[in-house]
């Protein structure tokens, strides 16, 4: 506490915060910081909430370095305020004493189809404001990539488990182990008296490399590795393809988990990975190592054939990667795991009519959540692909709103 003051202390407090206009969800960070100061932490853990449900979520997650923190003005010569850590502690002392007051039910009944961080901030602002609400998941555990996609040692499971009990004493239904789709469809919610859907199913389908080797038994998905690692058996040696935040996941909890030498494979230098500096320096600290310029062209028993790359600048100033011929070899490693982005799956378009996708599967949807079909709502990385955890919350404020509307119009006709 002592430390987050003195921490608290370095803002200065900006009349135009730099750092509230780059949070994707305009986070009051000023306002927030003093009352953090004047010891309101409640009234401050309110402001959090309201604005952002999953505040302890993103406090912990959200890509720091470039939003609040990577924009703060004392960043320009000195250390950034890290508020961040001040947010993690108010909005747990909130969360974790957070009471509601009964709240009168309305009449109609809301379907949320994916208890991912859209659906469950959608959940909690719907429930807030008297909606009945059941929340059906896939999974056995609310949480979507929360739990299934971020590693435990980043994210406890712990914060997700308090979020069920917030829904529950919200009066949130809660369905698990329910794919929606093949059984109970669009059509039969909406003949279940439900007058909104709302899908936020995120992506779950890994993307392939389409080269030769993938159904070998020494390769992996990262976004099936993560869910349960473990009950895989890596050996001794793993490669991890992919620079993202996944891949960096991967490499990590692969470490953790016994394997003694874990290998970011990637085809690009340092400069041009998409994961952040921060979870760079994180994997790096870990021990996880690095072989760099290096395109995978086969997966094999015993490990990943490769060719050699370089970037070449075209005359436009874009950066191009090329194969230099003749560069051919071998990685060896007991163990592959491949995180190259997700895709949606499409259990709920291919069994039902009236919803449309982009060439990537992704949901079509206007800037207010509506899709092509009335009354079906969408958002998070279902709609965007695969994006942050406060893009998704920020989002799901949107279509909130648009349920609203949507509802009231439609109890506005009868």
């Amino acid at each position: 506490m002592k430390k987050l003051l003195l921490e608290a202390d370095r803002c200065l407090l900006c009349k135009n915060p730099r750092c509230k206009n780059n949070c994707p969800i305009s986070t009051e960070i000023p306002e927030v910081i003093q009352m953090f100061k004047e010891n309101k932490i409640m009234e401050a853990g309110k402001v959090l909430f309201d604005n952002n449900p999953l505040s302890s979520v993103c406090a912990i997650v959200c890509p720091h370095e470039d939003q609040c923190k990577g924009n703060c003005i004392r960043g320009i010569k000195s250390e950034p305020v890290s508020f961040c850590e001040i947010e993690e502690y108010i909005s747990n002392e909130y969360l974790y004493n957070l009471k509601f007051e009964d709240i009168e039910k309305k009449d109609e009944s809301i379907a949320i189809i994916g208890a991912g961080p859209a659906g469950i901030t959608l959940s909690i602002i719907l429930a807030r404001r008297g909606y009945k609400v059941t929340l059906f998941d896939a999974h056995e555990k609310i949480g979507g990539v929360l739990r299934y996609g971020i590693p435990e040692y980043r994210l406890p499971n712990s914060i997700i488990d308090r979020y069920e009990e917030i829904l529950i004493g919200l009066g949130v239904k809660i369905r698990p182990n329910t794919l929606i789709g093949p059984v109970i469809t669009l059509d039969k919610l909406f003949f279940d008296g439900y007058k909104a859907v709302f899908i936020g199913t995120g992506v779950w389908n890994p993307k392939t490399l389409n080269i030769k080797g993938e159904s070998l038994g020494n390769v992996h998905y990262a976004i099936d590795y993560l869910k349960s690692p473990n009950v895989y058996k890596l050996g001794k040696k793993v490669a991890v393809i992919g620079a993202g935040n996944v891949a960096m996941d991967a490499a990590r909890v692969a470490k953790r988990n016994g394997a003694e030498e874990v290998y970011i494979l990637y085809r690009k230098g340092f400069e041009n990975m998409p994961c952040t500096k921060f979870e760079l320096e994180e994997a790096k600290e870990d021990g996880i190592k690095f072989e760099l310029f290096k395109a995978p062209i086969e997966l094999t028993e015993d490990g990943v054939k490769y060719i050699e790359t370089k970037n070449e600048i075209t005359e436009d100033g874009r950066v191009n990667t090329v194969t230099l011929e003749g560069t051919e070899g071998v990685f060896e490693c007991d163990s592959i795991i491949i995180a190259v982005s997700q895709s949606p799956r499409k259990n709920i378009v291919a069994n039902t009519t009236g919803l449309e996708t982009n060439k990537w599967g992704l949901l079509l949807t206007d800037e207010k959540g509506h899709t092509t079909r009335k009354g079906v709502f969408a958002s998070g990385d279902v709609v965007t692909g695969a994006n942050t955890v406060v893009h998704a919350v920020a989002y799901a404020k949107v279509v909130a709103d648009s349920i609203e509307e949507y509802c009231l119009s439609a109890r506005a006709e009868k």
